[in-house]
């Protein structure tokens, strides 16, 4: 079976910590990604956006659940879909780190299997695009957010 990734990688001038509080904010996502997104499950961690939170991606009943399996607060996070969609497998991960300058490099990746055969290059070129157009966001984002 083939495997399908869609990875991006950045450099941000901007803080680690004021980073990751925008990418990891539930409520905030859709202002990035460009779709509707809400938390509807909060974390059980001091962080509601924290591991096993729950967030709906899409408008009314027609999107995706999205469930954070990991969560190192300024550094991972990690989730996989779990409700059902044309992926199968799926792992998004963003992590964070820090360069010698203090800026933030970004690598966002998310690996998945097709469900429907074929589907895969269309769908993975669709996350791409959708990765793509938020980083574009995101570095217009992060001055509003301040450090």
């Amino acid at each position: 079976m083939t495997r399908f990734r869609a990875e991006l990688t950045e450099q941000l001038p901007f803080p680690r910590e004021q980073v990751f509080r925008l990418l990891s904010d539930h409520n905030r996502l859709g202002e990035l990604i460009g779709l509707p997104v809400r938390r509807i499950r909060d974390s059980d961690q001091a962080d509601p956006n924290g591991t096993g939170s729950v967030r709906w991606i899409g408008i009314g009943p027609v999107g995706i659940e999205e469930t954070i399996i990991t969560f190192e607060p300024d550094h991972l996070i990690e989730y996989t879909v779990t409700s059902f969609s044309a992926f199968r497998n799926h792992l998004g991960r963003i992590r964070l780190s820090e360069t010698p300058d203090m800026s933030t490099y970004l690598h966002y990746t998310v690996d998945f299997d097709e469900v429907i055969p074929y589907s895969g290059p269309t769908l993975q070129a669709a996350m791409q695009r959708v990765l793509n157009r938020g980083a574009r966001r995101l570095i217009k984002r992060l001055p509003e957010t301040g450090s």
